[in-house]
């Protein structure tokens, strides 16, 4: 089964929590704080597999969870980390954050790796927290929670070579006949529903051809099947523009597919493609031979006429098809997509007036909440440190809050005292 857009859930692994721990040896009554730092969580990555050509794996599974960092333990012993995971996508896959539809990468070469949640740091056990002033600390952290996201995957097809045109053109046939592809055929527009890729041998190259399902008036607004598949063409060198020679007018065909490619991706009218007139074995395709001929080689086009059926003028297409390849530069690398980093270090924050209590809203202020110990007293005075030091303490104040009332951060909900 074809599939080319998924939407899936990526989340990293939490950090481990730091523990509170004191060094217990005979003869070391006072052996000081010795609570380790819990590990790190795992990241998700994606990752090219070149073996992939379609998102359909995507269908049945569309959650994926990290490894969590494992707590710290005695000795300052720090916690392992989480595993990686890694998600296979095939190439050709472009990535979005499906929430604000920011490109997050295109991913085109085999191996290609893209970080898309980054796992959550380890919480610090007391150890960490000793200082002249505090020589056994009664605190620590939790982990730092892992990094959540939904993602939009689009893949867009790597061929060299578009075969586009109208419906029931002789798209499938032409690919079935130059490569080992077994598409679906049949004498009726639509036959195709998905893409088809096919691989031709010509000379000592390989040529990936792909088959467009056909393009209708409105396919780029979403008529028929061009929306969905119109974002294929955009990745190929050359276009193979095939025209049904047994239609009622092949031009009028030609100057639609054009307009319709042009529509939905002004840079496809300087694609480089090669007209192709089909079914040269019927009359009516011979009635339109001349004339098309013509109307081509005036827009300094190259043509061929072919009979997929026959195999009639295949071999001279396929050879046109090689020269045209051969002089065409080779595509450009895909613009490098800056990694994903984490937003955790946002500073800014918001104060929500609700009916019964004071909301603070922030990413650091809800990740330092979420990475507190509440159970103990020396965590509860660094909290409020942190509050003090982000500006949120005075930013409460001036909002009018008083002892007694009720702060939420996140999932926590905090008496406010001064």
């Amino acid at each position: 089964m074809f599939l080319d857009e998924a939407v899936i859930y990526v989340k990293s692994g939490d950090g481990g929590a730091g523990v509170v721990r004191f060094r217990r040896e005979k003869y070391v009554p006072f052996g000081g704080p010795a609570g380790g730092d819990g590990g790190r969580g795992g990241d998700v990555v994606l990752i090219v597999n070149p073996h992939l050509n379609t998102l359909s794996h995507f269908q049945h599974k569309n959650s994926f969870l990290a490894q969590p960092g494992s707590p710290g333990g005695s000795s300052q012993m720090t916690g392992a980390s989480g595993e990686t995971l890694e998600v296979e996508v095939p190439p050709g896959t472009t990535v979005w954050d499906d929430r604000t539809g920011e490109l997050i990468a295109d991913l085109t070469r085999p191996g290609q790796r893209v970080v898309v949640a980054v796992g959550g740091r380890g919480g610090r056990g007391n150890a960490r927290f000793k200082s002249s002033t505090n020589q056994a600390p009664r605190m620590a952290e939790k982990g730092e929670p892992g990094q959540e996201r939904w993602l939009r995957l689009e893949l867009k097809l790597l061929a060299d070579v578009g075969i586009v045109g109208v419906p029931n053109a002789g798209k499938s046939t032409l690919l079935s006949v130059v490569t080992q592809a077994r598409p679906k055929i049949a004498p009726y527009p639509f036959t195709t529903l998905t893409p088809n890729l096919g691989v031709a041998i010509l000379g000592d190259r390989e040529v990936v051809l792909a088959d467009i399902p056909g393009l209708v008036e409105g396919a780029h607004a979403g008529v028929g099947l061009g929306h969905s598949f119109l974002r294929h063409v955009q990745r190929t060198r050359l276009l193979l523009h095939l025209l049904d020679g047994a239609g009622e007018d092949p031009i009028a065909d030609f100057v639609q597919t054009n307009a319709e490619l042009a529509l939905f991706d002004q840079a496809l009218v300087h694609k480089p493609q090669i007209v192709v007139l089909t079914k040269l074995d019927l009359p009516q395709a011979q009635a339109h031979l001349n004339a098309v001929r013509a109307y081509v080689e005036e827009h300094a086009l190259p043509f061929a006429s072919i009979s997929a059926a026959t195999h009639m003028g295949i071999q001279e297409l396929m050879g046109l098809v090689a020269r045209t390849l051969a002089e065409l530069p080779e595509p450009p690398p895909p613009e490098e997509v800056p990694l994903f980093h984490p937003e955790w270090e946002d500073d800014l924050f918001q104060i929500v007036r609700e009916v019964d209590a004071y909301r603070v809203v922030g990413k650091r202020i809800e990740r330092a909440a979420d990475m507190t110990y509440w159970e103990y007293d020396e965590a509860l005075v660094r909290f409020h440190r942190i509050l003090t030091a982000l500006g949120i303490a005075d930013a409460l104040r001036e909002a009018g809050i008083k002892p007694g009332d009720t702060v939420r951060i996140g999932h926590h909900e905090l008496e406010w005292v001064e």
